[in-house]
């Protein structure tokens, strides 16, 4: 039984540092590089994500990192939760450890990302559509809403506690979602340092008559 214990033990350990490493992988910076030949860091807000490969002008670029910011997360954690079947701390941290991976990348200087696709993959790794569904139709209102960034993803975490409480009120699931709204709360604080901003309703151009 300790051996088994131990054995365990090492698996969760293991399985940590490989969500760890596969958060840490920069696929914005590397596909910058590799297909548009530029730092995607000089773009927009200097973040290495998918959003500046975006901005650099190829939306296959950005849509390929973007698809790897997600998968990087949600392959490690679906292995753990539905492959191996683990719960509880162990699974807390494997769940948590590819955003900390992606926002402090040993790859980048420890200086990575804001994490907001690699938050999405560790819903698909848990929840597969529920929670992640939630989250994009969040996300997708909160830009329509909110002038910042930063805002529109806080009231994409609000909208995952509703899809929580309302179909999986789980103590695990519960658990990642404060510690990824603290985790994007930082990595987003200079946008939450200014208050909310909506943005001005704009009249569909049938409604608003001639010009």
């Amino acid at each position: 039984m300790g051996l088994l214990h131990t054995n365990n033990w090492l698996v969760s350990i293991a399985l940590i540092l490989l969500a760890f490493f596969c958060g840490s992988l920069p696929f914005s910076v590397w596909i910058g590089k590799l297909f548009l030949g530029l730092d995607v860091r000089r773009f927009g807000d200097k973040n290495p994500g998918a959003a500046n490969v975006f901005r650099s002008g190829n939306k296959l670029a950005a849509l390929l990192a973007m698809i790897l910011d997600i998968s990087k997360a949600a392959a490690p954690v679906g292995l753990a939760y539905f492959t191996l079947g683990m719960r509880g701390v162990p699974m807390y941290m494997v769940a948590m450890a590819p955003i900390l991976g992606h926002v402090f990348s040993p790859f980048l200087g420890f200086r990575g990302g804001k994490g907001l696709a690699t938050a999405l993959g560790i819903w698909i790794g848990l929840t597969i559509w529920k929670v992640s569904l939630a989250a994009v139709v969040s996300v997708a209102i909160g830009i329509a809403l909110f002038t910042s960034s930063g805002w529109a993803v806080m009231f994409a975490m609000g909208g995952i506690l509703a899809a929580l409480l309302f179909w999986m009120p789980d103590a695990l699931l519960l658990s990642v979602m404060v510690s990824e709204t603290l985790i994007l709360a930082w990595t987003h604080r200079a946008d939450l340092s200014h208050r909310p901003s909506i943005r001005p309703f704009q009249a569909p151009h049938f409604l608003r008559g001639k010009d």
